[in-house]
C-alpha cells in the first residue's frame, strides 16, 4: 500500500495532481515557522493520502511534474518495500533501509536546497 505526505504549499501554482485510485485520509496545518527556510510559507498544510502500490508510479511523474523547483521541496510516500522520494523532476526509489539509496537522495535534496533538518523522511 502506498502512504505518504504531500504539502500544498510544494505544488506550482496551476497544477493539478490527479491520480486514480489516490485518496486523502487526512489533512492539517501546521504553523512550523521555526524550521522553515527563508523562502518557504511558515504555515504548511499536511495533505495524507494512501493508495494500491500499482499507483505509485503515475503518482511519483505526476508529483514529479507538479512540485516546485524552488524552494527545497519534496513528497514521499511508502510503496510495498520501497520508498520513493519525489522532486520536481526527479524521482528516487530505493528499498526501504538502503542507506545508499537514501543518501543518494538526500544529496539531491541538498542540491536542491532543502534544509538538512528537512531531510528526515521515515524510511
Amino acid at each position: 500500500m502506498v502512504k505518504g505526505t504531500l504539502l500544498a504549499e510544494s505544488l506550482k501554482i496551476g497544477a493539478e495532481l490527479s491520480v486514480a485510485g489516490l485518496r486523502l485520509t487526512r489533512v492539517s496545518r501546521r504553523d512550523v515557522s521555526v524550521s522553515v527556510s527563508t523562502v518557504q510559507s511558515p504555515v504548511w498544510t499536511f495533505l495524507e493520502f494512501e493508495a494500491d502500490d500499482a499507483v505509485a508510479g503515475p503518482l511519483a511523474e505526476s508529483l514529479a511534474r507538479s512540485l516546485l523547483a524552488e524552494g527545497g521541496w519534496y513528497a514521499d510516500f511508502r510503496a510495498d518495500d520501497d520508498h520513493v522520494v519525489v522532486f520536481a523532476g526527479k524521482v528516487f526509489r530505493y528499498q526501504r533501509g538502503d542507506q545508499d539509496g537514501r543518501a543518494v537522495a538526500m544529496d539531491y535534496g541538498r542540491a536542491m536546497g532543502v534544509p538538512e533538518h528537512q531531510l528526515d523522511w521515515p524510511d
